[in-house]
């Protein structure tokens, strides 16, 4: 009893460990997995009534995410693990292979990977293996050749490489062989013929080449035979239908077979499918084949069947006892003739007729109105002309329609049945015919419609604006008709667009900037119209390869890339109204008299009033060396005075030309405004007959320039600004402005080096009484209204104004030498 317990012991602490490896567990499924419950009643859990040990682990598609642990080759008495459909991810677990007692083993649709376990050969009870569609890596192991009691092996959609071992033909039990969707190679081992119980035999999409062993096709019980897309070659044995009674599902396609299709597969009573599409088979399909009452799909699309000649369609007549046939396929082929009216009774339950690329001519039968159920109609690709038949328009759940490569002529469908069809979702092709009119707007219905193809034909007027509700369209064609007008704005709304193709038309304007912005644009064809204009540069234009606009001789711009000249910057010419030119041109003719008159007074006026300096007025230029060595570098010897904004000196320069330099303090309030009133005092002044004018220079101080000479003393103001400083700034802008601006310094000037090239020095001329020389106060004119400062701005930072610390030198000069009062 004690062993007992450890035993069940260890089976409940394997399924904990399980637990915790689980990472993600969205349903909630190992909730249940707790010592609330004896473990034997967790979920997926099955034990053994008589000796309490876990016999059955099913967890089939409850989105469990984590690895498989080793913990799982704990429970030896396990019979059945079923994982299916979740999300194991890492290798199989060695440790599996000490579940010797293990028959079915379900790890199809996980994410395992690594190679399988060589070890798992020691479950020999093993009945079923199936891991399909996981990520292994290398051969199936030659260890499982051990595995003898296997009825199932499933092992497609797995990465496995190598040849079909051949020692699986020693299963004799084996029922269900699946390799599907591998990367195996080499031919089909003469031993699986032994596989006397064998059911399901598919080796679909691997590269298997040869012949098919003929005693394969001597196995009575396979029902499903699928070899398709590999590299096999050969004949249909004539026989097949005989061999192979119980056949359900017979498919060869893309292979390399040749010769005729067996008659004797009528006999296979039972068959749905029978598919040897893309192969090179000859002959014709067999009328018998009428008796397969069970057939579904019929697919011998590119062969080499038929005559080319009248009547090899016959066989039509006969399959209209498949009453549940799905899909005919015979595209590719070499049918002749015309199309049969007894194709309007093919199977009501018919989705899919394929009968492009052959040689049939004539018109289609009305009768294809009757195929109600037709999602796809291929009939391209032959020589069918006449109209479009209306009674397409009634296959409402139609998704494709192809009908290009024909004779077809005519409008299309004035009813508009044909472009009406809602339902179209892949496909409408009609290109290369001959097809007349215009484009019906009506062709805004197709709203799920992912291609539309209407190249190559005759089509005229302009394309419809109603496109832009085919919001759908990933591939619109237009190209190769007469198309007019325009490229409609609306185009703006597909947004899903991935290739345009307007070539070849008549077209004309401009070439909208928004297919720029269309970010899924890929390939973008508008050559051979009569376009003109500036083409963008982003988005797809930004990729001369997936532009084409040649045959467009009036556009312009665009990258270098697409070689077209570069547009005129000229402005188009506009053409007003008469209303407008002549009031207009009226306006003009007094402004242009007005400003004339206004110049020939400007110019005669000056001339009364202004005439030469005198010569001893034509003075030099004064440095801020003069200026210091005047003043005794501004000894309390030479201060005349001091006001409320500064001090004034009396200086000497070295013509012995007496001077009075005031200084005013910018850190004092009001410093500002009070030398912005003397100067507009001064500028105002009427009694004395004050002039203004100043000039600025890119270096320090500006050479003195001259003024009319009046009754009063002329007087020159050397300003110093900093414009880093906002009240030096402030009162630099007014010295700037244009109504105090004097004719500008011709000559270089001969003042001192400043350290900063860029400072500058503005200099105010202004005639004064004497009377107010002596405290160079001139605040008692009344000034007018501060005029708004402009926006120059005057670079300083010297050396000079460092050492006087923002101030503003002003400098006084008297013509005419006067001792001081």
């Amino acid at each position: 009893p004690s062993l007992e317990s450890a035993t069940i012991e260890a089976d409940k602490l394997a399924l904990l460990d399980f637990k915790n490896h689980i990472t993600q567990d969205p349903l909630q499924i190992m909730s249940s997995w707790n010592d609330s419950v004896h473990f034997c009643n967790w979920v997926g859990v099955t034990c053994s009534p008589s000796n309490g040990r876990v016999t059955f682990l099913k967890l089939e598609s409850k989105q469990l995410v984590g690895p498989i642990p080793a913990s799982i080759g704990n429970l030896t008495y396990l019979t059945g693990i079923n994982l299916f459909q979740n999300s194991f991810h890492g290798q199989i677990p060695e440790e599996i292979g000490r579940l010797q007692q293990l028959q079915d083993l379900n790890l199809t649709h996980n994410y395992l990977s690594g190679k399988i376990p060589t070890n798992l050969s020691h479950c020999t009870e093993l009945r079923s293996f199936e891991a399909s569609a996981n990520d292994f890596i290398g051969q199936i192991p030659d260890q499982l050749s051990s595995l003898t009691k296997l009825e199932i092996i499933g092992l497609g959609t797995s990465n496995l490489t190598g040849n079909i071992p051949a020692w699986i033909g020693n299963f004799s039990s084996l029922q269900v062989l699946l390799l599907s969707r591998n990367n195996l190679h080499g031919s089909i081992p003469n031993e699986l013929g032994q596989l006397s119980g064998l059911g399901f035999f598919t080796f679909y999409g691997n590269f298997i080449s040869g012949i098919i062993p003929s005693s394969i096709y001597n196995i009575l019980s396979i029902y499903y035979f699928s070899v398709t897309q590999n590299q096999l070659h050969g004949q249909l044995p004539a026989d097949v239908g005989l061999t192979l009674p119980n056949l359900k599902i017979f498919a060869g396609g893309v292979n390399y077979f040749t010769g005729s299709i067996p008659v004797s597969l009528s006999i296979a009573s039972n068959l749905q499918v029978l598919d040897f599409a893309e192969n090179g088979l000859t002959g014709s399909i067999p009328e018998n084949f009428g008796s397969l009452k069970d057939l579904v799909r019929l697919n011998f699309d590119e062969n080499e069947l038929g005559s080319r000649e009248i009547g090899d369609l016959h066989f039509l007549k006969f399959l209209a006892n498949c009453t549940s046939l799905e899909v005919l396929g015979l595209a590719q082929n070499g049918f002749g003739g015309e199309m049969p009216i007894s194709i309007a009774n093919l199977s009501a339950h018919l989705r899919i007729l394929t009968m492009g690329d052959n040689l049939m001519h004539g018109n289609i039968p009305v009768g294809i109105g009757n195929l109600v159920n037709l999602s796809l109609l291929g009939l391209e690709g032959n020589n069918l002309s006449g109209s479009v038949p209306e009674v397409i328009g009634r296959l409402n759940k139609l998704e494709g329609l192809e009908l290009n490569g024909n004779k077809f002529s005519g409008l299309i469908p004035s009813s508009l049945e044909v472009v009406g069809l809602s339902s179209l979702s892949i496909s409408l092709v009609v290109s290369h015919n001959s097809l007349t009119g215009s484009l019906p707007p009506e062709v805004g219905k197709l709203t799920n419609l992912a291609e539309l193809d209407v190249t190559y034909n005759k089509l005229s007027g302009e394309i419809p604006s109603s496109l832009d509700s085919c919001i759908s369209l990933e591939r619109l064609y237009l190209g190769n008709n007469s198309f007019k007008g325009t490229i409609p704005v609306s185009l703006k709304s597909l947004r899903g667009l991935a290739e345009l193709d307007l070539s070849c038309n008549n077209l004309s304007g401009k070439v909208p900037g928004f297919f720029g912005k269309l970010l899924s644009l890929r390939h973008l064809n508008l050559s051979y119209n009569d376009l003109d204009g500036e083409i963008s540069r982003e988005g797809i234009f930004a990729n001369a390869s997936a532009v084409s606009i040649v045959g467009n001789d009036k556009l312009c711009g665009g990258i270098q890339e697409l070689h077209l000249s570069e547009c005129s910057r000229k402005n188009p010419r506009k053409h007003l109204p008469v209303g407008v030119v002549i009031p207009v041109t009226i306006a003009v003719i007094s402004v242009i008299v007005f400003l004339t008159s206004l110049v020939i007074y400007c110019m005669v006026k000056p001339s009364r009033r202004q005439s030469p300096p005198p010569p001893h007025e034509r003075q030099s230029g004064i440095s801020y060396s003069d200026i210091s060595k005047s003043t005794d570098n501004f000894s309390k010897e030479n201060l005349i005075g001091t006001g409320s904004f500064g001090s004034v000196y009396k200086g000497t320069l070295g013509d012995r030309t007496i001077v009075a330099i005031k200084v005013l303090k910018l850190q004092q309030q009001g410093a500002v405004k009070s030398f912005v009133d003397e100067c507009n005092a001064l500028k105002s002044s009427r009694e004395t007959g004050v002039g203004i004018s100043c000039s600025s220079t890119s270096t320090s101080f500006a050479r003195p320039i001259s003024c009319k000479k009046h009754k009063a003393i002329p007087v020159v103001f050397l300003l110093k600004v900093d414009s880093r400083r906002p009240g030096q700034r402030q009162l630099a802008r007014h010295a700037l402005q244009p109504e105090n601006l004097g004719t500008k310094a011709t000559q270089p000037p001969t003042t001192m080096e400043m350290g900063n090239p860029r400072s500058r020095a503005i200099r105010f001329v202004a005639s004064v009484p004497r009377t107010f020389i002596s405290d160079l106060s001139i605040g008692g004119f009344a000034p007018r209204k501060q005029p708004a400062y402009s926006d120059l701005s005057v670079c300083a930072g010297t050396s000079g104004e460092e050492a006087l610390r923002g101030e503003i030198l002003v400098v006084v000069k008297l013509i005419e030498q006067r001792p001081w009062s």
